[in-house]
């Protein structure tokens, strides 16, 4: 346990480069890891969560040598990779333990993946059905009720098969496990999904040469015997930390902030375009446009803004899931009432992000609720234009802390955080970036 105490802002002032995108850095290496050849990957996310992506393939017999945070991966090819001595941690990361499951169940030998406590607790019946649709043989060793959570064991199988398959629940971590099962597969794999998830899966097979389609919500990729290296992969800032600073610029007075070289897939920028309809003063420029299914990037210019309250839809959620949190803050300070609909899937991430919030910003004043309609909660967030300091808790959620210390700076006295250290999960260096630009009352 690491206590923080927050102290009130006045205004936000200058430039940042944060650290690299998380969910493109674990892609990076388990594709560049199942391709033939050398990858040299730049810029790649050193948080808690990607290191062990990065140390479950070294368990995997692939050779990867890092200077800082660029690595050089010598992939094995599609059906390389070598039994591990022992089971494989992945703390508690659920990107790695979900696309993983996509990668073994095309290997030629058993694996045991075991998780964290928090990822210990996450569902993983929404990509084992799937999977064993294709023909996997992949059980849970922790079995409730009507879920499935880790240990996993997964068993080689003489060969998968394709299938089409829409997806339940907006998840582009089963989506990715689906879509890399499929390399391993007879035939074509088709993913179909109602509601838009983020694509970095989709655009670094294509770029490596897999005979991926496309076709509004529906995503397609044919079994390879080959899957050839994508020579060069650059990382750009993960714009879900970029979410955090744009927050507190809007809502402080006089401030104005530049992120630079900022990841700009749309399939990440729901966030954006909530707050340019709420009002905010934001700019984007582009130094790689999304182009021939690149990854596009570059700046995030932002001001401060008088924001009033809109409601956000179901559809727009997946695109702007991992800063849901962040948007409850900002929406204490909207004009009128902001309604942010079905937001249940915050119940299954590293912590109940609901519960979190609404007891960290209730107890700093804010007008929060729940309302639940069937299966669907819907949040109801009205306007209090200050906040007030209290003492908060974590529960040890990366985006809840860094949500609860924006909210901070804009408290009327000091407020304090019962645990700051989970942060390392995705943002290491959250807190010093955070004090370069922080001009204090």
């Amino acid at each position: 346990m690491k206590p923080f105490w927050i102290e009130p802002a006045s205004s936000i002032k200058g430039e940042i480069i944060l650290p690299s995108d998380k969910s493109i850095s674990h892609r990076a290496v388990f594709i560049s890891s199942i391709a033939k050849n050398k990858t040299k990957v730049e810029n790649f996310s050193l948080s808690k969560d990607c290191l062990y992506t990065l140390q479950a393939f070294k368990k995997l017999k692939v050779k990867i040598v890092r200077n800082k945070n660029t690595l050089t991966i010598y992939g094995k090819g599609l059906k390389g990779l070598k039994k591990p001595e022992g089971s494989l941690f992945l703390g508690d990361s659920g990107t790695t333990i979900r696309l993983l499951c996509g990668v073994l169940v095309g290997q030629n030998f058993s694996t045991t993946l075991k998780a964290g406590p928090s990822l210990s607790q996450r569902p993983m019946r929404r990509v084992l059905e799937p999977l064993r649709m294709m023909g996997a043989d992949i059980d849970s060793l922790n079995k409730k009720e009507n879920e499935e959570y880790p240990p996993l064991l997964i068993k080689p199988v003489r060969k998968l098969k394709s299938i089409d398959y829409t997806l339940p629940v907006a998840s582009a971590q089963v989506k990715s496990a689906i879509l890399l099962a499929g390399l391993f597969a007879d035939g074509i794999t088709t993913v179909r999904e109602p509601i838009k998830t983020r694509d970095h899966t989709e655009r670094l097979l294509y770029q490596c040469g897999v005979d991926i389609q496309i076709k509004k919500e529906k995503i397609s990729v044919r079994g390879s015997k080959v899957l050839k290296t994508a020579g060069y992969i650059f990382i750009p800032g993960d714009f879900s930390s970029a979410s955090f600073f744009i927050a507190a610029t809007i809502l402080l007075r006089d401030s104005s902030l530049l992120i630079k070289d900022v990841g700009l897939n749309p399939t990440r920028l729901g966030l954006i375009e909530v707050l340019k309809r709420m009002g905010a003063n934001i700019e984007l420029n582009y130094k790689i446009p999304d182009k021939d299914f690149h990854e596009p990037w570059g700046d995030i210019f932002v001001r401060s803004s008088a924001l009033k309250g809109v409601r956000i839809t179901k559809d727009e959620i997946p695109l702007l899931i991992d800063e849901l949190p962040i948007l409850m803050v900002i929406s204490c300070f909207a004009e009128g009432k902001t309604i942010i609909e079905s937001v249940e899937e915050l119940r299954v991430k590293e912590t109940d992000r609901i519960n979190s919030m609404v007891e960290g910003l209730s107890s700093m004043g804010a007008k929060i609720s729940v309302e639940k309609k069937d299966h669907r909660e819907d949040l109801v967030i009205e306007s209090v234009g200050y906040l007030k300091p209290a003492k908060l808790k974590t529960f040890g959620d990366h985006r809840t802390a860094m949500s609860l210390v924006i909210a901070g700076l804009l408290a009327k006295g000091k407020s304090l955080i019962d645990d700051i250290s989970c942060v390392d999960k995705s943002f290491p260096n959250f807190l010093n970036i955070l004090k370069k630009v922080v001009r204090s009352q």
